[in-house]
């Protein structure tokens, strides 16, 4: 069965993310208009992410190497590797994870 979920409806996430298409093995999000900061506290997650950045500039920091990111660049955050972003220009990126990120 095909689900379509419209990011006018999404519900927001605990950190600010657009919950998107969500399936048993995989998941979408969105970070909508991230303003910049300093580096956002650091993570560990257990999902696998890859993402595309749609507008602006960050750098994201993965297992201590630095990448830099701008409209049109996609990335992978590997399964428990600790990372962070560093929001130079207003964000927006689409994540998919997997498994889903709860």
């Amino acid at each position: 069965m095909a689900t379509k979920v419209s990011a006018k409806q999404a519900v927001e996430g605990p950190h600010g993310e657009i919950g998107l298409a969500s399936g048993e093995r995989v998941a979408m999000r969105m970070w909508r208009n991230e303003e910049p900061n300093a580096d956002k506290p650091v993570t560990r997650s257990e999902h696998e992410t890859v993402g595309y950045v749609l507008s602006g500039r960050a750098d994201l920091i993965v297992g201590g190497e630095t990448v830099s990111l701008a409209a049109g660049d996609s990335y992978l955050v590997p399964a428990g590797t600790e990372h962070t972003y560093r929001i130079h220009e207003t964000f927006t990126a689409v994540e998919a994870t997997s498994p889903p990120a709860k």
